[in-house]
Formats: structure tokens, C-alpha cells, sequence
């Protein structure tokens, strides 16, 4: 019955997945824990939960669940929503300090664009440790003394993940779709939605081929509003819809304005919304409607003094530290998706941003104001 409803829950968050789904927040006790047992913090995302303490089975450990408003790790660090101040809130008021011995608090690495983990040591004297991008990796993460491998710290985006992308994108569209097709176009009701979740799919699972055509920053701008990506996929799949749709209605033998006019239009509107900020909906690119994708990282190697968080908490693998000469390198940095982690993180303020025009980008604005849906910053609670 438990395995029932897990999936069952997993279906219709995913689904819903662009909606929040709150769990409870607190402290959660995951087998039999101790005082020397590990502390792990995670969001109040549902789905996250409920994924990490599977991932967590076997394992005795601490498990805190700080208020992020319902949204999942990244996003909601990126947007302000786990911050500092959910993390501190969390750790003073579910009575974690009164049961270990430790102060060792293990953060998911992709609240690292939100959390600063300066800021909680100097506050709450927790020591914070940067845990995988992927909460099935804990139990190896743990069992190697709480150190990460680099395939640890990069985030990737597997058929399992574009399917579950393809269904979050279809399911409220299609409910769209099917509205406006019932007012207006009751005939073409299903095919409209079998379109919508035919292209949804494509899309997604394709993702690698495609991807694979793109070429350095031009991957990274597209259109703003619709990012149909440098060889427009969803325009070529309009293109093939309109070829399939001229063929059916010659062989029904009403090939005739009004029909193709009409198909052809709703079919568009259908692959437009499939595709709004295609590359965004991906975590290997950044989103065409945030300015910040035109930004690029700059490392000031007179103020690097190696200390390697930017390594630690970098998703795209972009960083190599020399622990020689204690000195940060970017010899990977195409692959930067400007989440920002590496600058809120960095205790010596090497890091910026550079705008096209030349302008910086400081530390402090990045750490004080936090993204919001269409790209822009504001201040969010610290």
C-alpha cells in the first residue's frame, strides 16, 4: 500500500510539477539515528522529500525539512525561497542541536545559489558540507566519508529526467488545449491533445540528439520568449504536422482552405507552448528569458586564494582547483549555466559576473537579489 501511494503521489506531482507541493517541515528521524549520526537538510518540495528518504533507506540519520515554500531545491534557491534564514529557522527550532554532538550539517549542493554557507557557520557555528546533486547518491556520498566525486557534483539530464520534464510541460497544456478545443474546434479535441503530448515527449527524450547541434554561446540565446533552440526542433515538427495534416485532408478529399487554415494554426499555437523557453526547461542550459544567460563568470586570480567551493558546488563541472599553488582555474567554462553558485559561495569574493557591455556584476547583488521567473532580480529574506 505504501509503494501504492508513493507512486501514485509521484504520478500526480509530476504532473502538477510546476505547482508547489508543501510536505511538513521539521525534523524527520530516518531509522535509528544517534548523536554521531549525519544531519541532512532538503526543501519542503514533496516529491524532493519523499525521494530523498527513499534514497535514505538503511541509512541512520537526521533528515531537516526547511521551508522553501513548496518548490524544489534549485529553483527555490535560486529564488529566494530556501534561504539562510529557512535553514538557521530550521536548525534552531526542530531541536536538532540537543541530539547529536556534532555540528556538521550536510546541503544539497544546489542550494548553493541561494544558501550561503558563510553565513550559517558564522551564525549557527554548524560546519556546512556540500552533499551530491542527486539524492541517490547520499548513501555513496556517506559511505566515502562525506566526499563527493566529480560525477557527484554535475548535474545531468538522463531520459528518466526529460520524461518526467515531457509529462510536466504536457499534462497542463493538454488540460488547455482541450479547453480551448472544446469551445472552439470540438472536432479536433483529441488529436489537438495527442499532439501536445506526442510533441512534449519528442521534444524531451530527443533532447541529446538535437543538443548535440549546438555550438558554443549561440546555445545559450535563442529566442526570449520562445527558445526554440539554434535549429528551431519544434518549427521542424510544425513543419511535419502541416505535411501529415495536407496529406490527411487530400485523402479525405477535403483538402480545402478553411480545415488546413484552421489545423494549421491550432497546431501551432499547441507547438508554441510546448516550446516556450525550450533550453530553460532543461538544467544543462539557462533559461532564454533570464538576462543572465548573456553573462559570463569572471575569475579574478589576484583575490583566489584555492580555498574551492567553487569546485565543490559547481553543477556543470566548470572549475579545477590547483592545491599547489592554490589557485582556481576555468578550463570548462562553455559549460557554465550562470546559476551563480560558485560567486555565493566564493569567502574571497573572486568571482563575478560580467555583463556584454562590460559591466560587473557584484558578489553582494547576487547574494542579496534573488531571481524570479522571468529573469529579474529582487531582494528575497536573507
Amino acid at each position: 500500500m505504501l509503494q501504492l501511494q508513493f507512486w501514485l503521489a509521484t504520478i500526480l506531482q509530476t504532473c502538477l510539477r510546476m505547482l508547489p507541493f508543501p510536505a511538513r517541515t521539521g525534523l524527520v528521524a530516518i531509522g535509528e539515528p544517534g548523536p554521531e549520526s549525519p544531519v541532512l537538510l532538503t526543501c519542503n518540495f514533496d516529491l524532493t522529500v519523499r525521494r530523498v528518504k527513499r534514497a535514505l533507506r538503511g541509512i541512520d540519520c537526521w533528515l531537516l525539512v526547511a521551508n522553501s515554500r513548496g518548490v524544489n531545491v534549485w529553483c527555490a534557491a535560486t529564488g529566494g525561497l530556501l534561504s539562510n534564514h529557512a535553514v538557521i529557522s530550521v536548525l534552531k527550532t526542530s531541536g536538532i542541536a540537543d541530539k547529536v554532538q556534532h555540528r556538521r550539517l550536510i546541503l544539497p549542493q544546489l542550494a548553493a545559489t541561494g544558501i550561503e554557507g558563510k553565513r550559517i557557520r558564522q551564525q549557527t557555528h554548524w560546519q556546512v558540507v556540500w552533499g551530491p546533486v542527486e539524492a541517490r547518491d547520499i548513501p555513496a556520498f556517506l559511505a566515502a566519508g562525506q566526499h563527493k566525486t566529480p560525477a557527484m557534483r554535475q548535474v545531468t539530464f538522463p531520459w528518466l529526467r526529460r520524461l518526467e520534464m515531457a509529462i510536466a510541460w504536457a499534462f497542463p497544456i493538454s488540460l488547455v488545449t482541450a479547453l480551448l478545443a472544446w469551445l472552439l474546434w470540438p472536432q479536433a479535441l483529441w488529436p489537438l491533445i495527442g499532439l501536445v503530448w506526442a510533441t512534449s515527449i519528442l521534444v524531451f527524450l530527443a533532447f541529446p540528439w538535437y543538443e548535440r547541434f549546438l555550438n558554443g554561446k549561440q546555445k545559450h540565446t535563442g529566442f526570449v520568449f520562445f527558445d526554440f533552440g539554434r535549429f528551431g526542433v519544434p518549427l521542424l515538427l510544425w513543419v511535419l504536422v502541416m505535411v501529415g495534416l495536407t496529406g490527411w485532408l487530400a485523402w479525405h478529399g477535403n483538402l480545402t482552405a478553411e480545415p488546413l487554415l484552421r489545423g494549421g494554426l491550432a497546431s501551432l499555437l499547441v507547438l508554441v507552448m510546448v516550446s516556450i523557453d525550450l533550453m530553460g526547461s532543461t538544467p544543462l542550459y539557462k533559461s532564454g528569458l533570464h538576462e543572465d544567460r548573456l553573462w559570463e563568470v569572471r575569475l579574478d586570480v589576484d583575490l583566489c586564494r584555492g580555498a574551492a567551493f567553487c569546485e565543490d558546488v559547481c553543477p556543470r563541472d566548470c572549475f579545477v582547483v590547483d592545491r599547489e599553488r592554490r589557485l582556481a582555474t576555468r578550463p570548462r567554462a562553455d559549460a557554465c549555466v550562470q546559476c551563480g553558485a560558485c560567486i555565493v559561495q566564493c569567502p574571497f569574493d573572486a568571482l563575478s559576473f560580467v555583463t556584454p557591455d562590460g559591466d560587473t556584476i557584484s558578489p553582494d547583488v547576487i547574494r542579496t537579489y534573488k531571481l524570479n521567473l522571468m529573469g529579474q532580480r529582487a531582494q528575497r529574506a536573507a
